[in-house]
């Protein structure tokens, strides 16, 4: 479908295909995102025994090394020193030996950390007698370990509601009027299925009959919502009413839920850069550390500064807060209706400072409707409209699908095309009842009556599809396409989150962009604007500043690529655009994605300041140990606080900081 603002059009038709959604989901580890040796911990449903025993596994190496701990200063206090020590020497060696062998297995990988301070802290402590500080150590590292992986879990708990509730089985209807429970798999295009009460609904559909929904988890909204017979339905919605009939519209692995899946997996199982960050200051931070801990037994001629120097340099712990911050923050803004790729994107979106935004169905309602048809002199309206929709009814453009609905809508007959060539940005063109017609953009000199209506619409701010056979144009169908109400007081919000400059790109003529753009406030229009020129603008922008492309369909994948942070609008942006988008706003609003600013932005502040006073302590105490004013235990009791209250100072990213919009 092409016209005077085809450019920016989404494709709602076009679906990249997504993740095939399984009868039963295969557990897996939960990512290591520290690029320590974490233990793996199989996911598990909300509904299985057995999760609270989980839960307390995590706490169970933290709670043994401390009653061991506990128990040494027990048999110090009474006098057997030596038991103390044998305690407290195995307590180093259990922390020891898998630390050691984590750290051997990735050198072996060529990856060089920060684990290796820690491993040569325990060893040390073993060496010069020091089994108390060893122990300390190992109780440090656990305590680390167990705070990163509640705080992962808290974290992720709303990424992993959604894989936990990927509905599985469907009832389908059959020939005969009875139903059966089919997976989700097996649900084709076409066919009829019954949602009950409570159910999960399987596939994207058009509802049967009227319907209350709650769609909190694809939409971020809480109240219930009512649809009437006929509408559109996105599969991952709950029926919270009576059972209604549902036509699906898509396959499961096609579906709207299926590419949030898609989406909520990879969030949880990729790496943020502030954790590979880590791994890059291990490139200084340990060289640093060694050399100031040999300068320390150098002077001294004492080996013991020297690992008081490891012992409070040991920053496994505190590097672990970077990640939990910026996992908290993926959490956040699932929760407000934005799900972000994964912590790298998050991570980038804070530092946003440049917005790029598609017209149609982003800006505006994105259901254009037909509001007049003109015609050459002597034509007939409804023959034109009919030409017009028949050669549109292939195009999966928004607003062919309003022109076919029109004439729908009109009791035309309509007539199946052939020879049907698609030019994105251009129009359609094909033969409708052997007769050539173009449906689109026009070039060259307009005849009179065309030119007026061409004004008309441009006073009116109105969309033209132009009507051409292979020798002149044959008429014209004009669209309107509301602004959204909400698209005024979104743009000051993001205004507000952080985003100095707002730019509107579009198709359309300059005449009704402008229009647009004044109602909603964005300071600069790009109009008349193809994909290929959307691309060029996206990466023009990226050159001065971090950049952000909102668009909504296949049309805009190329620019949502180019830019450091692209974003999917709405429930058809997340399968149609999963391959390329950074993040899918799951509400076609733009709201969230200012609460999704203010959130990254937040999270992204904790995580830099959880690392930098936390390491400025750490290397202020590391002073005091080479200068010999702080032994080994005292420096672990030391770092053990430095550490506890950096981690939690990161926790503040699931809560605090930015409130939900109203």
């Amino acid at each position: 479908m092409g016209e005077e603002s085809a450019a920016d059009g989404p494709r709602r038709g076009e679906r990249e295909r997504g993740p095939e959604v399984p009868p039963a989901r295969p557990e897996r580890p939960e990512p290591d995102r520290s690029g320590e040796c974490l233990p793996e911990r199989p996911a598990r449903r909300r509904d299985q025994p057995g999760r609270r025993r989980i839960r307390w596994g995590l706490w169970t190496p933290l709670t043994g090394l401390t009653a061991l701990v506990l128990v040494g200063a027990v048999l110090w206090l009474s006098g057997r020193a030596g038991a103390a020590d044998a305690v407290w020497a195995v307590v180093t060696l259990i922390a020891l030996l898998p630390a050691a062998a984590c750290v051997l297995r990735d050198l072996w990988r060529r990856k060089f950390g920060v684990d290796v301070i820690a491993v040569l802290a325990l060893a040390g402590a073993l060496g010069v007698g020091e089994y108390l500080a060893g122990a300390v150590i190992a109780v440090m590292l656990a305590t680390g370990r167990t705070l990163e992986a509640y705080a992962q879990g808290r974290a992720t708990r709303d990424l992993r509601a959604l894989l936990e509730r990927a509905p599985r089985t469907a009832r389908r209807r059959t020939a005969d009027g009875g139903v059966e429970v089919v997976p989700v798999d097996r649900v084709a295009v076409g066919d009829r299925l019954l949602v009950g009460p409570g159910d999960v609904v399987a596939v994207d559909g058009v509802t049967e009959a009227p319907a209350t929904l709650d769609e909190s988890v694809v939409t971020g909204e809480s109240r219930l919502v009512e649809r009437a017979a006929g509408e559109a339905v996105a599969s991952g919605v709950i029926n919270a009413g009576a059972g209604f009939g549902l036509r699906a519209t898509e396959s499961a692995e096609r579906s709207t839920y299926a590419g949030i899946v898609r989406l909520a997996e990879e969030a949880t199982a990729r790496k943020a850069p502030t954790v590979r960050l880590a791994d890059r200051y291990a490139a200084a931070f340990v060289p640093f550390t060694l050399v100031l801990a040999g300068l320390g037994w150098a002077l001294s001629g004492d080996f013991v500064r020297a690992v008081a120097v490891l012992v409070v340099a040991t920053p496994c712990p505190l590097l672990l807060a970077t990640p939990i911050a910026i996992v908290s923050g993926l959490s956040r803004v699932a929760r407000r209706g934005v799900l972000v790729r994964d912590g790298g994107s998050l991570e980038v979106l804070g530092r946003a400072r440049t917005l790029l935004v598609d017209k149609t169905g982003t800006l505006t309602a994105g259901r254009p409707r037909v509001t007049e048809t003109v015609v050459a002199p002597g034509g007939d309206p409804d023959e034109v409209l009919r030409l017009a929709a028949s050669a549109e009814q292939l195009s999966p453009h928004v607003l062919a699908a309003a022109l076919v609905r029109h004439a729908g809508d009109r009791g035309l007959r309509l007539s199946t095309p052939t020879e049907v060539v698609e030019e994105p940005g251009r129009g359609v063109r094909g033969r409708v009842d052997g007769r050539s017609v173009r449906v689109g953009q026009l070039t060259g000199d307009l005849p009179g009556w065309a030119e007026q209506a061409r004004s008309r619409a441009e006073a009116a701010g109105h969309s033209v599809v132009w009507v051409a056979d292979e020798h002149a144009p044959l008429g014209a169908v004009l669209f309107t396409d509301p602004v959204r109400p909400d698209a005024p007081r979104a743009v000051q919000r993001l205004r507000a989150a952080g985003l100095t400059r707002i730019v509107m790109v579009t198709g359309d003529r300059e005449g009704t962009a402008r229009q647009v753009a004044d109602t909603v406030g964005v300071d600069d229009v790009l109009a008349r604007c193809t994909p290929q020129e959307k691309v060029a603008r996206v990466r023009a922008e990226a050159g001065r500043a971090v950049t952000v492309m909102v668009g909504d369909g296949v049309n805009d994948a190329p620019a949502l690529a180019a830019a450091h942070v692209g974003v999917a609008m709405g429930a058809t942006g997340a399968t149609a655009s999963a391959d390329v988008a950074d993040a899918v706003l799951t509400v076609d609003r733009l709201d969230p994605l200012a609460d999704a600013v203010e959130v990254a932005r937040y999270a992204r502040r904790i995580a830099v300041q959880s690392a930098t006073v936390g390491m400025g302590l750490a290397v202020i105490a590391m002073g005091f140990a080479a200068a010999g004013r702080l032994p080994p235990v005292a420096g672990a009791f030391l770092q053990e606080g430095i550490d506890v209250l950096v981690i939690l100072n990161a926790l503040r990213a699931l809560h605090g900081g930015p409130r939900p919009s109203d």
